[in-house]
């Protein structure tokens, strides 16, 4: 089996003093592509905000295990050095920072030593014309102006340029049209090799459609009640969540 890269055991959070998420148990090998699956306020999002330390959810018991090293106690630039990505689902504007300063910058944080000018220049030339990415881009204010699918672009090539060992991508197809989705997935795929993993966090089996995961999960209520194939993601889409909320209880 291909090296673990991250185990999630017996994870348990709370927000604002509220139980969210209540015994989660997921592991990432090297070269895998899992989905997370489930209906709105199933804890799917808490996830993944929990996964890159943001310090408003907090972890009540279980660990989170990265490369062998237990990280449940790190903050979130800790987690993102080691080789930890987040796309956000509703990435921030940030007035006054381009693009392309703040990608240079991110660049430099990770590596921890500076990006050679003609190195980043050649480097992210050739990501962003993968990503269907006009070169002006760059001297934009980050995400301030943009629409929908640039944001998500944008979050894609920081992915690429990164390059880390665990992706988590939170609903990247939310407020997508066609176009864009499918620019979008095939950026991530592209991404996808033997040596990292990711976790693809969405509602819809559409960006399933290009982005091909060997694991998929549903969550409820907290919980990862089901895992299986890429069929089971076929099936919520034709059945919805009901089935799976129907079946939990009968197991309950």
């Amino acid at each position: 089996m291909n090296e673990e890269l991250l185990s999630i055991q017996g994870l348990h959070v709370s927000v604002d003093g509220k139980p969210i998420l209540k015994g989660v148990d997921l592991v990432l090998h090297a070269g895998e592509v899992h989905a997370l699956m489930g209906k709105n306020g199933s804890g799917k999002s808490t996830l993944a905000q929990t996964l890159l330390g943001h310090p408003r959810y907090l972890v009540t018991a279980g660990k989170i295990i990265y490369l062998g090293e237990d990280i449940t106690a790190l903050s979130t630039d800790q987690r993102a050095r080691k080789g930890l990505f987040l796309a956000f689902q509703y990435p921030s504007s940030v007035p006054g920072v381009s693009v392309g300063n703040f990608l240079r910058a991110s660049m430099k944080a990770v590596r921890g030593g500076d990006v050679p000018i003609k190195e980043f220049r050649a480097l992210i030339n050739e990501k962003m014309k993968g990503l269907e990415m006009d070169s002006a881009f760059l001297g934009r204010y980050l995400n301030d102006g943009f629409s929908g699918g640039e944001k998500k672009r944008n979050e894609i090539l920081q992915m690429a340029l990164l390059a880390p060992k665990v992706a988590i991508l939170d609903e990247t197809d939310s407020g997508l049209d066609i176009d864009a989705l499918r620019v979008v997935a095939e950026g991530i795929q592209k991404l996808a090799s033997p040596t990292n993993a990711m976790l693809l966090i969405t509602h819809y089996q559409r960006i399933l459609n290009y982005v091909k995961p060997g694991v998929v999960h549903v969550m409820l209520e907290g919980r990862i009640v089901r895992t299986g194939g890429p069929e089971l993601a076929e099936t919520l889409e034709e059945k919805g969540y009901d089935w799976v909320v129907q079946e939990s209880l009968a197991n309950a």
